[in-house]
């Protein structure tokens, strides 16, 4: 089975901090080449894999300023559907651009949709469903109006993060400053139940930080530390007492609840999008249907085991499991094809 592994190019494969769809694209090639499969990986020329690099463009458009995005974005796919036809099936990480290809080549293509933001990308998916393999990475972020081949969740390597039992008292934002995200939120309640806060994550809307993040931070109570990568990233997310991932919109899957639990800290999201999907109320974490209801799951946090925390997660989450079910529905095209 030979594999070309399309990555994104706004970031480095792997991302060097943030970068999620880099991040699962990285893990899922990874895993792959484990089980003995040809992967071809076509990311920016700085990527790092232990599958064949393969590509045009130098470096990622977030981390170069001489990256054009749209031009070396269509260069990027041109580059691969150019030699398409020595692949058994091609995997699209790239979002919908890649479509735009689709029929051109007969080489099986597989989409991941890293979240289904808007109606708007409707007639870049619609027109080709009969021709690609649409993967959704929650049963909740699948459109009513699209074929899917699949829901496969995401995997994460639970050897990269280890458990801390304990933990401190201490709360967590992990994500992009973004009102989608709840950092305003998770602010109000850490100061309601009196409990200090860490924030993480890539400032995606200056202003909203300005308004409602930046005011609160006194480095002391309320904390930024901005974009976090290695083991900086692991102690952040396995020291806090609760992850607050107080969401504002429908979130299609959500990596850093998964990373959270895998050190063992328990989960209190809003329940939207797929969050019902990833946390076991009363287990993993709480959900909530309001903000109110998040200083009682705060309290309610402390006395879940994290251990288990960690066990569930594993269970549903490790990186193995994903591979298999690529791997499933790879062979699942590629005998149809040949039926």
């Amino acid at each position: 089975m030979r594999i070309a592994m399309l990555a994104p190019i706004a970031w480095r494969t792997p991302p060097r901090h943030y970068g999620p769809w880099e991040l699962v694209t990285s893990l899922l090639t990874e895993g792959l080449v484990a089980r003995g499969i040809d992967v071809t990986l076509f990311a920016t020329l700085d990527s790092v894999t232990s599958a064949k690099l393969d590509g045009v463009v130098p470096a990622s458009y977030n981390e170069d300023p001489a990256i054009d995005a749209k031009v070396w974005e269509y260069r990027h796919l041109a580059h691969i559907f150019g030699q398409a036809d020595q692949f058994d099936i091609i995997h699209n990480q790239a979002d919908f651009p890649a479509h735009a290809f689709a029929r051109m080549v007969a080489t099986p293509i597989v989409t991941t949709i890293h979240g289904f933001s808007s109606e708007r990308i409707l007639p870049m998916y619609k027109p080709f469903e009969k021709r690609i393999h649409y993967v959704a990475i929650s049963d909740a972020d699948r459109h009513p109006a699209l074929e899917y081949a699949a829901t496969i969740h995401h995997g994460i390597r639970f050897e990269d993060f280890p458990l801390d039992t304990a933990g401190d008292d201490r709360l967590l934002f992990f994500g992009r400053i973004h009102p989608d995200k709840g950092a305003a939120e998770a602010i109000r309640i850490a100061q309601e139940v009196g409990k200090p806060l860490d924030l993480y994550g890539l400032v995606q809307d200056g202003e909203y930080h300005a308004r409602s993040v930046a005011p609160h931070v006194d480095g002391k109570r309320v904390r930024f530390h901005g974009v976090v990568g290695g083991a900086a990233r692991y102690q952040a997310l396995g020291r806090a007492r609760a992850l607050l991932h107080l969401i504002n919109f429908d979130e299609p899957f959500g990596l850093s609840v998964i990373e959270a639990m895998a050190c063992g800290t328990p989960v209190i999201a809003r329940r939207r999008g797929s969050m019902a999907e990833l946390i076991e109320h009363g287990v993993t974490g709480f959900l909530i249907d309001d903000i109110e209801e998040a200083a009682a799951a705060i309290e309610g946090a402390a006395q879940l085991d994290r251990a288990t925390i960690r066990k569930r997660a594993r269970e549903r989450f490790a990186v193995e499991t994903m591979v298999d079910n690529y791997i499933a529905l790879y062979n699942r095209i590629l005998t149809a094809g040949t039926a």
